[in-house]
């Protein structure tokens, strides 16, 4: 997805697997096949940073993006369904339009200098630009646009978006953030405080840390177009890049509301398509967009990347349940729906004309409890009533009864920055968790609830984003179980889950079921737990997880982050911030006369590569 520079998490949790949000950035993401759009996966996963230019991504391999050659596009369509929701903004990394279902189609008009590769590799786009680390101390990475890089409408990509970048994500930088008027979903301020040095116009731009960073190289990839902004605030372009070089609080301002909501579509329709230029091998500008329906891509003329290998690349907005019918009908022709069984089975049985990929997620299922108001907070049942609801939670029966049918290998994930496939995985584990609430104890579960001092039953209403018939029997299975110890659970799903005003946003449950997304970010997850994070939606502070997270982003050595990452997560253990559950298995059906279709286990999902994706016949 575009990344924010924020390093975040994306949520995932409502349409379809590759929960949302956005991976250096990232917010919630949509759910699991849609996870909630959420993304934090942080960790040392395999995704290299460096100090080499481009990062130390790696020799090409299996895990990159093919090289396809001189490509024409081809006189086709290729489709593909993310959920039921709507594609509705160009900038996806506001507060309120951080999801997968955004990120999907974003990630085809946005160029920028590096992606992801299946394994969470990163890979440099080097006819994009290029990068390099110049130095350590301080932390500092210069940054260089190909002269060939120009947005559709013949305006060349250069330093200015950057700048807007860099100036709309902090705020801090020019009095805060209801001064200068940008809502965005995550923001730099911790990290890169000063403006990026460069000029007007320029190719080039230099970043500097005031600290050392583990995600720097995460942090800066692709841009929106800055001269819109500009002339819709009645600016010139170098002016507001200017403005923002020198901290003119006053005329930066005056572009804040058409960043946050003049690339926006409301109305699922595009008004006006010069304010929606592209980088990237697709463009909005012709395309064809049926409300409630589809949103048919085409190719951007001017891009001066490898060129799309089909002419349309269609978004379809169907929901999960619905997709496995619409894939077998021809309807769309790559799904990457929620692996259940059924979805599956279903799949199995059109082999004959359905191919199947499978693989590992870095998207994980959690239970997060609201620390802010209800049973769960420390004014009311606190530490003790969270206990007695996870010594309730069968999450053993639950990866039995719906992971392990897909995956036999899955088991329980017991922590929230390390994946069970990690080396490293048991050496926190056993630093951290003593296993306590591995499988339910009904008996302890009652005399903790005894001792909250709360009267049963205790009303707690489980709220997730609906429809996702894997969660509705997770959430069956826990009110099967909890009912027993004297809670009463509530199926409170929800399909505005992750919207403003909705549950997660205003607060309104005791337990949030959804999935973080992420790609192997060693320090995103801070936004999450850190007090006052953008991200911890259920209010959780406690001073010793702050300093810890702030000790791991300031160091680039392994040995800290690991020691950090011990500390943190035995710290929100025994607070229960809230219960990890298990990390998401991944399945992907496709018309098996499509090449390049490949499953990805980060955030971006099976469409990392939809660019590629050609029929061959």
């Amino acid at each position: 997805m575009a990344v924010v520079a924020a390093g975040a998490l994306v949520l995932a949790g409502c349409t379809s697997d590759p929960e949302t949000t956005e991976d250096t950035t990232s917010a919630p993401a949509a759910d699991e096949t849609g996870d909630d759009t959420g993304e934090e996966t942080g960790g040392d996963d395999g995704s290299a940073t460096s100090d080499a230019a481009g990062g130390e991504t790696g020799a090409e391999g299996d895990t990159a993006k093919a090289d396809l050659g001189d490509v024409t596009p081809k006189d086709d369509v290729v489709t593909f369904s993310s959920g039921a929701e709507e594609y509705n903004a160009y900038n996806g990394v506001t507060a309120d339009t951080n999801s997968t279902y955004n990120s999907v189609v974003n990630n085809q008009l946005f160029s920028g200098f590096w992606y992801w590769g299946t394994d969470g590799t990163i890979y440099p786009n080097e006819w994009f630009g290029s990068y390099e680390k110049t130095s350590d101390d301080p932390l500092t990475v210069e940054y260089t646009i190909s002269d060939e890089a120009v947005w559709s409408d013949g305006t060349p990509v250069t330093a200015n978006d950057y700048l807007l970048d860099w100036v709309s994500t902090n705020p801090e930088s020019m009095g805060g953030a209801e001064a200068l008027g940008f809502n965005p979903v995550g923001t730099t301020a911790q990290y890169v405080t000063e403006a990026p040095e460069t000029e007007p116009g320029s190719k080039t731009f230099t970043v500097t840390y005031p600290e050392p960073y583990p995600d720097w190289e995460l942090l800066i990839s692709s841009a929106l177009p800055s001269h819109v902004a500009a002339e819709q605030a009645g600016l010139e372009p170098d002016a507001l890049a200017q403005a923002i070089l020198d901290g003119d609080a006053e005329t930066v301002a005056t572009v804040a509301e058409f960043w946050n909501t003049g690339w926006l579509f409301p109305d699922y329709q595009i008004s006006d398509e010069s304010l929606v230029p592209s980088s990237g091998p697709y463009t909005l500008e012709g395309s064809t967009w049926e409300s409630g329906q589809s949103l048919g891509l085409v190719p951007n003329e001017s891009f001066f990347g490898p060129a799309p290998a089909t002419a349309n690349l269609t978004f379809r907005f169907v929901a999960p349940e619905a997709q496995v019918q619409a894939l077998q009908n021809g309807d769309i022709n790559v799904i990457e729906p929620q692996a259940t069984v059924d979805t599956v089975t279903q799949l199995e049985g059109m082999s004959d004309t359905i191919g199947i990929l499978k693989g590992d997620e870095m998207t994980w299922e959690h239970l997060d409890f609201n620390h802010g108001t209800g049973v769960f907070s420390n004014d009311e049942g606190g530490l003790a009533a969270r206990e007695a609801f996870a010594l309730c939670v069968p999450r053993q029966q639950i990866v039995q009864n719906l992971i392990q049918p897909i995956n036999p290998e899955a088991e329980v994930l017991n922590l929230r920055e390390k994946f069970n496939f990690m080396p490293d995985y048991q050496e926190v584990v056993d630093a951290a968790y003593d296993g306590r609430y591995d499988t339910a104890d009904i008996e302890a579960s009652k005399a903790k609830l005894e001792e909250a001092g709360l009267t049963a039953p205790v009303e707690v209403r489980i709220a997730y984003s609906a429809p996702n018939q894997r969660r509705t029997d997770q959430v069956a299975a826990i009110k099967s179980s909890c009912d027993e110890a004297g809670f009463n659970i509530t199926d409170a799903a929800d399909p505005k889950m992750f919207e403003p005003g909705g549950p997660l946003d205003t607060g309104d449950y005791e337990v949030a079921l959804f999935a973080w997304a992420g790609s192997g970010q060693i320090a995103s997850g801070a936004g999450i737990y850190q007090t006052d994070g953008p991200q911890n939606y259920g209010k959780y502070s406690n001073e010793e997880v702050d300093a810890a997270w702030d000790t791991l982003a300031a160091s680039t050595d392994p040995a800290v982050h690991l020691e950090q990452t011990k500390i943190i997560e035995k710290l929100l253990w025994d607070d229960l911030f809230g219960i990890p559950v298990f990390a998401h298995p991944g399945v992907v059906g496709y018309d098996n006369t499509l090449e390049n279709v490949r499953h990805n286990s980060t955030q971006t999902g099976v469409s990392w590569n939809a660019e590629q994706w050609v029929r061959a016949n």
